[in-house]
């Protein structure tokens, strides 16, 4: 019995700031910072959004979209690093806003970026093992910048959640393989009671980001005997909007390839949702027969690798396209910015 994607939706704040603007408010050049990311404006969380929210609009939209019946779902897990209680589960939340359970399962998982990805690989494995029917990973984010620091250009907000199950007649995109890359490399970290993440500079590309993505890449298709031509869309994790094209030009694969998926320029680094709302963009595209490679990546640091192919039920896309979601938006200034985030920290 081989499981897949049967359903997907994604969660993006409306409220925008463009990445001149945070850096008028530091007095820095906005069109060189700009450039050097490629990232234009990032997605702000209001402040009555955090993660749960966000993932509760998310996991919303996949059942709505495709007729899913929430007491079918059997697990529920969210990957996040900005969980709203340290000693509170989010996924119980999201459990009851969506009228599932109390029969299933449910955690929340932390991963740096790649927790919603490590919980789509947990709903796999359940859902081929007949433990569930249909299992539920969401990856959410309201990432955190500190103040001036590079983070704070790129450090997004959205949240995409993926429904996987074993009914052929529903799957709209088959799983045929998933493999992992982990080593211990602190490029990243946020210890208790600290607001803000910190990171080694310097290390965040490599021997971090390129080293786990390119080997959970190269991996993945060497086992599956693939090359980058068998692949019609590729979506990598993206802190900016330089890395992944660079590990897609390492490995071979044209640019063209990554255009669906590559919602940073717009969004920003949404974190754990990045990967995920990247997929279901490509997914809102992709014809029958269409083979998609996912690759996430976390701090501290893995990559969990995915090749999906496209089934004759993605016709059944959702109904809400998540490009179409990145239009719908609302300018704010840097003082609004710190406004949302300061009165979102206050509840």
């Amino acid at each position: 019995m081989k499981s897949g994607i049967v359903a997907y939706g994604a969660e993006i704040p409306v409220l925008r700031i463009k990445t001149e603007e945070i850096a008028r408010a530091w007095k820095k050049d906005g069109n060189k910072i700009s450039a050097g990311l490629g990232v234009q404006e990032k997605a702000v969380a209001s402040f009555d959004e955090d993660s749960c929210t966000l993932a509760v609009g998310a996991a919303r939209r996949a059942i709505s979209d495709f007729g899913i019946d929430p007491q079918k779902i059997g697990a529920i897990y969210v990957g996040s690093e900005s969980h709203p209680y340290a000693v509170k589960p989010t996924a119980s939340i999201v459990a009851d806003a969506i009228e599932a359970g109390p029969d299933l399962m449910a955690a929340d998982l932390e991963f740096a970026c790649k927790a919603g990805t490590a919980g789509v690989q947990a709903c796999l494995a359940l859902s081929e093992s007949g433990l569930v029917e249909y299992g539920l990973s969401i990856g959410a984010d309201t990432a955190q910048g500190r103040p001036n620091d590079a983070l704070e250009f790129t450090a997004g907000s959205g949240a995409g959640a993926i429904i996987v199950g074993a009914k052929s007649s529903e799957i709209i995109a088959t799983c045929e393989d998933t493999y992992s890359f982990t080593t211990d490399t602190p490029d990243f970290w946020r210890k208790p009671k600290e607001d803000f993440p910190m990171h080694a500079g310097r290390f965040t590309g490599e021997p971090a980001y390129f080293k786990h993505v390119l080997s959970a890449a190269r991996n993945i298709m060497e086992k599956n005997n693939y090359k980058t031509k068998d692949f019609d869309h590729v979506v990598f994790h993206q802190p900016n909007a330089k890395f992944p094209l660079k590990a897609g030009k390492i490995l071979g694969f044209e640019k063209e390839k990554f255009e669906a998926g590559l919602l940073c320029p717009s969004i920003g680094n949404t974190y754990s949702g990045a990967t995920m709302v990247g997929l279901c963009s490509v997914l809102d595209i992709a014809k029958p027969g269409d083979r998609i490679l996912a690759v996430s990546y976390g701090s501290g640091a893995g990559s969990d690798a995915f090749v999906f192919k496209a089934t004759k039920n993605i016709e059944k896309q959702g109904n809400t396209l998540v490009k179409e979601m990145i239009k719908e938006k609302q300018y704010i200034d840097y003082a609004e910015y710190i406004q949302h985030r300061r009165k979102l920290k206050s509840l």
